[in-house]
């Protein structure tokens, strides 16, 4: 049942009586401001809309030909044409995500396997489980740029070793002339040299752009897809209820997310440089070195190709120095961004939590557990500094090495007169580029190891995802129903069994059914379960059994205990989670008002933190004035008035019951006071197997009785509520 969409003006009633056309496809930015559905029924077109008077209907006539026109100019929405895919000629957001693919099966370890080799397999899969999402970029619901972008930095890439090689070739001249003495060569060379280098350095600077945009796009297209997921079907509520390596998704979903796009781009690029460079400049050292001869033990030993013997035996010694000595790198860099996503979110939760802290005076406190965290980020730093040590000692060691090796090697030929002064120079320059390419690795062994830690923490998120994913298409656990109500009900609770993830039951064969205009107030001791059968009704907890059924084509909203303010102007914290300008001012200033809100519709335009600056009673006012501006069908109230006084409280109801007649409201609620609000109450009780649905009673209508009595203590008004 989707949350309450906001009451149609009047340029809406229109576009409301011809309900059969769906809305055009929004953007990322746009979806987010929209309630989200959850599993609801169709919409059907509002019937109170028909029933307005005569003189409203030229104001309509004319909205409908402004939505006509509007509607014309709007892309296709038809099922049967061809899809068409978001343009990513956009500057935000660049590549539309595609997450509509299913997810992998799931992985279960051998059972032969002992658990450090399960865990082993399991981290090998989450490179496995990256690569399956990350490859849709250049796929069919990819980004219409990414083979372009992919093949013009390939073919940059070559051209450049072409460039390389042009300039080595140019440094035996350049040496060979000065030699020679022969000036006008040198002249000649130191021209032309001007070129070689401006087309050099333009094409690592197009090569920057490609390189840096396909990083940027392929991290905005992934970041799209994993959030539309995380977001899809409450599955951002839903891991807060599971077990799995899941924390700090948030983190996950920048820092390691960033990296795990940014870094692969990177590493295939240095690869194809490396090789091509090593394949062109091997064959140069080859050239140019010929064979090396030398006397041992009486015997004259010929060496082929000394030069490139060389250079594979210089990489291989480095190589295998660095894997020795950095093969705990991948597991300390994931220990170090695990404790820096941690130390965030502490610090994001002093932030948010503020108020109370300083309220208990809780610093000292808080102090020390910051402290705690931070400890860990550090000691973890220190192990990590301990490997970025040892692995600079390799990498130092062989920058140093690398370009005076060749020229001690060439020396002795260079001596004898058989290599000339250019063929030396050209020599170290290819053996310095061959042994780069080759020690690749040695210099990116640690962006490497970084590289895999984040990639195996995004993975987990997804693998956490994909479990959440599967479990709403399968009947393993069992999966609450959704669907509608044949008899008129507003409601019904078919044989409702509330579980856990692993099969507990929480709520156990619950049967109610709740008529439209029913006030129903659910009641019972703390653990009994209450909030649980909110969130099961609400769509939000998926396991269990029996069925949720509502009235077909009528709306849900929900007011929790704690309301969510989101950040901005009030007027959009008063519209959420609709669009700002969905109501006028005077109707946002009308809901203030009627919720003892009115000293704030001057600051109406104000962006300020708000979730800090208004107190807790503040918070669930400007939530009632939500619930009037969207008039939904029926209305969730989870502890909605707790940070209310009684008297406050009781305005509020009857702001509502006066406001919405018509709604059906589902109170889960501690105070007694409450009563006089409903008509109906039923009692869960806390049983062994799950809590039970123990009393549904008819309720007798206090109102008057109190408003009497409230009358002769403080000449309260008609309704029974002071002033």
């Amino acid at each position: 049942m989707p949350p309450a969409k906001p009451k149609p003006r009047p340029a809406d009633s229109a576009t409301q009586r011809g309900a059969s056309k769906p809305p055009p496809a929004k953007s990322r930015h746009e979806k987010a401001r929209q309630p989200k559905p959850r599993g609801a029924p169709k919409q059907r077109p509002d019937k109170a809309l028909e029933d307005r008077p005569q003189e409203d209907k030229p104001r309509e006539e004319k909205a409908q030909q402004e939505r006509a026109q509007r509607e014309r100019a709007r892309p296709s929405t038809d099922k049967n044409a061809p899809e068409k895919r978001p343009s990513t000629a956009d500057a935000a957001p660049e590549a539309i995500g595609h997450a509509g693919s299913p997810p992998p099966a799931a992985i279960e370890p051998g059972p032969a396997l002992s658990p450090e080799e399960a865990e082993r397999a399991r981290k090998k899969y989450l490179l496995r489980r990256f690569w399956i999402s990350g490859r849709g970029y250049w796929g069919l619901h990819g980004d219409r740029l990414a083979w372009p972008l992919t093949i013009g930095l390939l073919t940059l890439i070559c051209v450049n070793v072409g460039f390389q090689y042009g300039i080595n070739r140019w440094n035996r001249a350049i040496f060979d002339a000065i030699e020679q003495r022969d000036a006008h060569t040198v002249y000649w060379l130191s021209a032309i040299f001007l070129p070689l280098v401006a087309g050099s350095i333009s094409l690592v600077v197009a090569q920057v752009y490609l390189r840096m945009t396909m990083q940027r796009r392929w991290r905005s297209w992934l970041t799209t897809a994993v959030i539309q997921r995380w977001l899809a079907s409450g599955r951002y509520y839903q891991l807060n209820l599971v077990k799995g390596d899941h924390a700090n998704p948030e983190a996950r979903l920048t820092e390691d997310l960033r990296i795990a796009t940014e870094s692969p781009v990177d590493f295939v690029a240095g690869v194809l440089n490396a090789f091509l460079s090593a394949s062109t400049f091997i064959v140069v050292l080859w050239t140019i070195g010929g064979a090396l001869s030398f006397s041992l033990g009486g015997s004259t030993i010929t060496v082929p190709g000394f030069l490139v013997v060389t250079a594979v035996i210089y990489a291989a010694i480095t190589s295998t120095s660095m894997f020795a000595i950095g093969r705990r790198f991948v597991q300390l860099s994931e220990d170090k961004n695990q404790a820096e996503a941690e130390f965030r979110y502490v610090l994001t939760r002093v932030r948010e939590n503020g108020e109370s802290i300083a309220l208990l005076g809780g610093e000292e406190e808080e102090n020390a557990g910051i402290d705690r965290t931070f400890a860990g980020v550090l000691g973890r730093w220190a192990r990590l500094t301990g490997q970025h040590m040892r692995t600079t000692l390799v990498s130092q060691g062989s920058s140093l090495f690398a370009p005076v090796v060749p020229v001690l090697l060439c020396a002795p030929k260079f001596l004898d007169g058989s290599m000339s002064l250019g063929q030396v120079m050209q020599a170290a320059s290819a053996f310095a580029l061959v042994q780069g390419a080759f020690g690749w690795l040695v210099d990116n062994y640690p962006r490497l190891a970084d590289w895999n830690a984040s990639a195996h923490r995004i993975a987990s998120l997804m693998m956490s995802l994909d479990g959440l994913e599967r479990a709403e298409k399968s009947d393993r656990l069992g999966r609450i129903r959704r669907g509608e109500t044949e008899d008129g009900a507003m409601l019904s609770l078919r044989n409702l069994c509330v579980t856990l993830d692993d099969g507990t039951s929480v709520v156990k064969e619950t049967e109610v059914e709740i008529q439209p205009g029913e006030r129903v107030l659910v009641s019972g001791e703390s653990g009994t379960g209450k909030s649980t059968l909110v969130r099961a009704i609400a769509g939000l907890w998926p396991w269990g059994s029996g069925s949720v059924d509502f009235h077909p084509g009528k709306r849900l909203f929900m007011l929790p205990q704690r309301p969510y303010i989101p950040s901005g102007t009030l007027r959009r914290a008063s519209a959420y989670p609709a669009a700002a300008d969905n109501w006028n001012t005077k109707e946002i200033d009308a809901a203030l008002d009627k919720v003892g809100l009115g000293y704030l519709k001057n600051r109406l335009e104000e962006e300020a933190p708000w979730d800090q600056t208004l107190s807790g009673g503040e918070k669930q006012r400007l939530a009632f004035a939500r619930l009037l501006l969207h008039a939904p069908d029926i209305v969730v109230l989870d502890e909605a008035t707790s940070a209310l006084d009684e008297k406050s409280q009781d305005k509020m109801m009857q702001t509502v019951i006066q406001a919405l007649p018509r709604v059906t409201i589902i109170s889960v609620a501690h105070r007694a006071e409450l009563e006089a609000f409903h008509t109906r109450k039923i009692t869960l009780e806390r049983r062994e197997g799950g809590a039970r649905l123990v009393s549904d009673v008819e309720l007798v209508s206090r109102k008057r009785k109190r408003g009497l009595f409230q009358r002769a203590l403080w000449g309260s008004g008609p309704n029974g509520v002071k002033g």
